[in-house]
């Protein structure tokens, strides 16, 4: 169980692709929703879905946005990460657009290691997949459970790329390091062949 909620806000064209990662954080914290707006706009982020701007922060590298550390070493009360899930135009305008979303003070992730996601290029440097900044700011936000949930939701990202590049033919069985459930095999375009190399 965590102490900090997250709420995942959706640009709608986001929440259409195949490839979208946020949406696996809500599946492995208790502790979540998602609110998908569309490009002009949508429901408001406010108390209605759980959002004070005094116990919420905005994951977004704003010029003066302050790292997740920072605000988390001042913090007595929970907090809500609201993160925004779309490509980076998508994400600038939800911003501004989203009733909400601009009286929220902006945070920013300590730096780690670079993404690993390989379904999509990164057009952004040091730019990381939703679900691997999210990992990266719970790590910071649980604190001494920090570690245990960031590789919760990394072990659900990982699976997730692996399964996926294996779905497009781009990597073989053996190369696979999580395995496929049965029912993956069965439903796939591959079949249950093991491919050759």
């Amino acid at each position: 169980m965590t102490t900090h909620r997250l709420l995942l806000v959706v640009h709608r064209s986001e929440a259409q692709k195949p490839t979208t990662t946020g949406n696996l954080a809500t599946l492995v914290l208790p502790r979540s929703a998602t609110v998908v707006v569309d490009g002009k706009g949508g429901p408001p982020v406010d108390h209605s879905v759980g959002v004070d701007p005094e116990d919420s922060v905005l994951l977004f590298p704003a010029d003066d946005a302050r790292p997740l550390e920072d605000v988390v070493a001042t913090r007595t009360r929970p907090l809500t990460l609201v993160v925004p899930d779309g490509t980076w135009a998508e994400a600038q305008k939800m911003r501004r657009r989203v009733p909400g979303l601009a009286a929220l003070s902006c945070v920013s992730l300590p730096p780690g290691p670079p993404t690993t996601y390989r379904l999509r290029s990164e057009p952004k440097e040091g730019g990381l997949a939703t679900l691997e900044a999210i990992a990266r700011a719970f790590k910071v936000l649980e604190g001494g459970r920090g570690d245990a949930v960031e590789a919760a939701l990394l072990s659900t990202f990982e699976r997730f790329v692996e399964r996926t590049l294996w779905m497009r033919g781009a990597i073989h069985d053996a190369d696979l390091r999580y395995g496929l459930p049965e029912a993956a095999r069965r439903v796939s375009p591959r079949g249950g062949h093991e491919a050759e190399r």
